[in-house]
């Protein structure tokens, strides 16, 4: 199952998925599966979408036959379930432009000039485009000590961290690196969090400093951040503590970016789908959480049964021969 390029440095592939989120990435596996070249688009630079973004440490408990599994390890096992049929991953790439060519095949063109044709495309981009609420003070470090995300937490060993926020993306940093850190302060603009009760005690016992109803003024540094200055809301009194790495992580902004543009039927920001997960579009799918339908409800389990409906309904449409129910994968070999 290979993607091939033509003359006119166009990709070609059966399927393409835009999104590589956890339905993102059981579509992969279910593309190959049912003999289907793949290609994954995804605007982020890793797989896994908003879990590996934000959650990567959280436990996710709506996954059928585990009591919990960590958001790292579920991502990790959906890339590994897909490797044997070798999907290309077109990372760090927006889904820019949609258009259907002469054949009717669907030709997506992303933000950094690649163009894909396909004969079906699924779209699983999770809750679209998700852009961090940057932090007020400091935007100027971003990328020099100050990060949204933490792709890889190895790089903060032995730094002095500041963490701000107060919800569970936060407090799971905080929790990830303060074994890690030489120093973890998170602060946070009240007193009251949106983390989980029991992430919040995590934390405390891991002896990070929560400093609340505060805020993060500024940063200190030349080349990198070295110094986060904190200042009281009430009081208006600062401290300036050492900093290496600020990790804010303050929530996101989603929005559908490009895709609000194609022609796709909406609700609420919702691409609409009918029971075959098709579009209003010609050969274009969608699941997961970017759907909608009547009783839709949005969990990971029910994005992969919506990725595997909406693969098995794409091959039927690219070879109308093909049986819509492939049979089980434990009646074939992998």
């Amino acid at each position: 199952m290979s993607q091939l390029t033509d003359d006119t440095g166009v990709l070609t592939t059966d399927v393409l998925i835009i999104g590589a989120g956890p339905a993102g990435l059981y579509g992969a596996y279910y593309a190959g599966f049912r003999g289907l070249s793949v290609t994954v688009m995804d605007v982020l630079p890793q797989l896994g979408g908003q879990i590996s973004a934000m959650y990567p440490e959280k436990p996710i408990f709506d996954i059928a036959g585990f009591l919990s599994v960590r958001g790292r390890d579920l991502v990790d096992g959906l890339v590994a379930q897909a490797e044997p049929y070798s999907p290309l991953y077109l990372l760090d790439h927006r889904a820019a432009e949609l258009a259907h060519g002469a054949d009717g095949l669907p030709v997506v063109t992303s933000d950094q000039g690649t163009t894909v044709r396909a004969k079906a495309v699924v779209i699983t981009g999770g809750v679209g485009t998700f852009t961090p609420r940057p932090l007020p003070a400091g935007e100027e470090f971003l990328g020099r000590g100050l990060s949204y995300f933490v792709p890889d937490p190895s790089v903060h060993a032995d730094q002095d961290l500041v963490v701000v926020g107060g919800g569970d993306s936060a407090f799971d940093w905080a929790a990830l690196l303060a074994p890690i850190a030489r120093s973890v302060t998170l602060v946070h603009r009240t007193a009251r969090f949106r983390a989980h009760t029991a992430s919040v005690e995590k934390v405390r016992a891991l002896g990070v400093e929560i400093v609340t109803d505060s805020e993060v003024s500024r940063l200190i540094g030349a080349d990198r951040v070295e110094r986060a200055e904190i200042r009281h809301r009430t009081t208006k009194e600062t401290r300036v503590v050492p900093a290496q790495a600020v990790v804010a992580a303050l929530g996101f902004l989603a929005d559908l970016g490009p895709l609000k543009d194609w022609g796709l039927g909406l609700n609420a920001r919702k691409i609409t789908v009918d029971t075959h997960m098709a579009t209003n579009l010609p050969r274009v799918f969608a699941a997961g959480d970017i759907t909608d339908y009547p009783g839709k409800v949005r969990l990971i389990s029910v994005g992969f049964g919506e990725a595997a409906t909406a693969v098995n309904n794409a091959a039927t449409v690219i070879d109308p021969e093909a049986a819509l129910f492939p049979g089980h994968s434990t009646e074939k070999e992998h």
